[in-house]
C-alpha cells in the first residue's frame, strides 16, 4: 500500500487510479473525503473519472489507513492542507482539479483560497455552509462519540446523511464503514476541523468552482448554499433531486458526470 512519510512519524495512505491511455499525460483530480471516511468513499466515482484523468485518493491523517492522531492533537486546516500539498509534490503534480465532499468540501474551500497556485478548479459536494453550529453543539457532538461511540452517532445521523431512498443494505454498510474510524482521531477532529469557520476564505477563491447539493439537503437549503456559492465569481451550482446531504455517496454517477463536464470546460493549459 503506498504511503507518504510526513513529519512526526505520520504516514499518509493514498491510492492512484489511472486508466488513461499510456501515451498521454493526463490531468489529475484530487478527491478528498469527509469525516469518518477514507479513499474508499469514492468507489462510485472512480469508474467515471479514471479513464480520462489520473485520480488521487488520499486518506486524511487520522482516518482510513493513514496514521491515527492522538486525542490532544492540535488540528488545523493548514495542517491538513499541507499534507495534501506534500502528497501532490511527492507525485510530481503541480496543478490539479480539487474535489471535496462533506467536511472535505470545507477543507478544500480553504485549500483553494490559500493555495491558489496549486488548485486549478474546485468542486464541493454536499458540504456545509462556511460557518457551522455553536460551541454547545460542538461539545455535544464530541461528547456523543466519546461516550456512545462512532457507530451510535453514525446510525443516529445516517438518515439525514443518505436520505430516504438509499437502500437499507447500503445504510448498514456506511454505518459499519464509518464506525471503523479511530476514536481518538475522531474526537479531536470533531471538536476542531469539523466545525471550522471558513467565511474569510470564500471571497479569496479565484479558481472556477462547482458546487453540488440536493433539493432538500439537511446541511443547508438551496438558498443558503447559493448565498456562499455566489461569492465566488467563476462558480456554478448544480441541484440534484433528493433529501440526502451526502450527495457524493447517494448520487455518485450524477456527481461524477457533472464533475467531468465541469473540468472538461476548464482544462489545465
Amino acid at each position: 500500500m503506498p504511503k507518504l512519510q510526513l513529519p512526526q512519524g505520520v504516514e499518509l495512505f493514498f491510492a492512484v487510479d489511472d486508466y488513461t491511455d499510456p501515451w498521454t499525460t493526463p490531468e489529475t483530480i484530487l478527491l478528498c473525503h469527509g469525516n469518518n471516511e477514507s479513499h474508499r468513499a469514492w468507489y462510485g466515482w472512480v469508474p467515471h473519472l479514471a479513464r480520462h484523468y489520473r485520480v488521487v485518493r488520499p486518506d486524511m491523517r487520522g482516518f482510513g489507513d493513514s496514521t491515527p492522531m492522538p486525542r490532544d492533537f492540535s488540528w488545523t486546516l493548514d495542517i491538513v492542507i499541507d499534507d495534501y500539498v506534500r502528497l501532490m509534490d511527492h507525485l510530481g503534480i503541480d496543478k490539479f482539479h480539487l474535489v471535496g465532499a462533506k467536511i472535505g468540501g470545507v477543507i478544500n474551500r480553504a485549500f483553494a483560497a490559500r493555495k491558489p497556485d496549486r488548485v486549478h478548479t474546485l468542486t464541493v459536494v454536499g458540504s456545509p455552509p462556511p460557518v457551522r453550529a455553536d460551541a454547545a453543539t460542538r461539545a455535544a457532538r464530541v461528547r456523543e462519540v466519546e461516550e456512545q461511540g462512532i457507530a451510535h452517532w453514525a446510525r443516529r445521523s445516517m438518515g439525514a446523511r443518505l436520505g430516504s431512498q438509499f437502500p437499507k443494505a447500503g445504510v448498514e454498510w456506511w454505518i459499519n464503514y464509518m464506525a471503523r474510524t479511530d476514536m481518538a482521531s475522531e474526537a479531536g477532529f470533531a471538536g476542531t476541523i469539523n466545525f471550522s469557520d471558513i467565511s474569510a476564505d470564500i471571497p479569496n477563491i479565484r479558481c472556477p468552482m462547482l458546487v453540488i447539493t440536493t433539493q432538500e439537503s439537511g446541511l443547508a437549503s438551496v438558498e443558503q448554499t447559493r448565498a456562499w456559492q455566489q461569492q465566488v465569481p467563476q462558480s456554478e451550482l448544480v441541484v440534484l433531486p433528493g433529501d440526502s446531504f451526502h450527495a457524493a455517496a447517494t448520487d455518485p454517477d450524477a456527481c461524477a458526470r457533472a464533475l467531468l463536464d465541469f473540468v472538461r470546460r476548464h482544462p489545465i493549459l
